[in-house]
This record gives C-alpha cells, structure tokens and sequence, in this order.
C-alpha cells in the first residue's frame, strides 16, 4: 500500500491532535513540523521513545500527566522497565526558526526513521513513524479495523 502526501492537521479541544502529514528528515535528523501544529504544542514540549517502533510527541501539560500518573505505578519490575526505556529516551525539544525539530541519534535508530518520515496525530500527542514503518502497520491494520473496532467499542462505536 502506498501513502499519499495528507495535509490535514486538527486539535480538537485540548490535547486533541488527529490527522496526518509526511515530510522528509535531513540527513541532520530534522524534521519539519507543520505549523499548524507548533502553535498547539507550545514553544517547547517531550519527544521520546514510543510503542510499535515509533516516537511520541507530548506537550508539556500532556507529560506531566503522564509523569503524575508514573509515580502512581507499583514498584514492579514491568513498570521500572518501561519508565526507564520510555523516559531515558525523553527530551525537552522546541523549533527551530524554519519550525524543524531535531531529533537524536538514538531516537532516530529506534524508531528506524530515514528520510520520508510520517506525523499523526493520536488524540493527546503526536506520533513520528518511518514511512516503512507506517505502511506496513496500515497494511497489517486495515484487514482487521472492524474486528478492533467491535471488540473495543461493543459494537457501540456508530462510524
């Protein structure tokens, strides 16, 4: 399946980004972020390692819950795995004057990010995906979008 450029980006609310963007990263890890985007993130806000190969995009409001809601965890050994690989990849990011953001080395090698990169917004943050990475798990999901669906919603969900 190939993806097509999208340009559409909405915050519905509060922290409510949905849509979806592809642009290239530089060979020096930057990537532009649509403008209409900055403005709801804020001057500075989290990126960090995500789940399913990808990276998450928080804004500063968005990471202290989460951080609120780390400290509530158990002391077991699957949440100090988890904070520990989901925060030692964290890091405070702003734009720069052309509205790119610089993304690390080690954030780019586990996320498998090259040059054609895909941004989607997934309610309370943002998601950056390599386009292999994104194409693959659009391929995987569509077959079985409607069982997810009826499973998650109990058939309460009217799409």
């Amino acid at each position: 399946m190939v993806v097509t450029s999208v340009e559409k980006w909405y915050k519905v609310g509060d922290n409510m980004f949905m849509g979806e963007y592809h642009h290239t990263m530089d060979d020096k890890g930057r990537l532009t972020i649509p403008s209409k985007i900055r403005y709801e993130l804020g001057e500075s806000f989290i990126i960090t390692r995500g789940i399913d190969k990808c990276l998450f995009i928080y804004t500063k409001d968005e990471w202290n819950n989460i951080i609120a809601k780390y400290k509530t965890l158990p002391n077991t050994k699957d949440a100090r795995n988890f904070m520990r690989v989901f925060l030692s990849g964290a890091s405070v990011c702003e734009f720069d004057k052309q509205g790119r953001i610089n993304i690390s080395g080690p954030l780019i090698k586990y996320a498998d990010l090259n040059k054609e990169c895909v941004i989607i917004g997934v309610s309370d943050r943002l998601e950056i995906w390599s386009m292999e990475n994104w194409n693959k798990f659009m391929e995987d999901s569509e077959s079985n979008l409607s069982d997810i669906a009826e499973e998650l919603f109990n058939n309460n969900l009217n799409i």
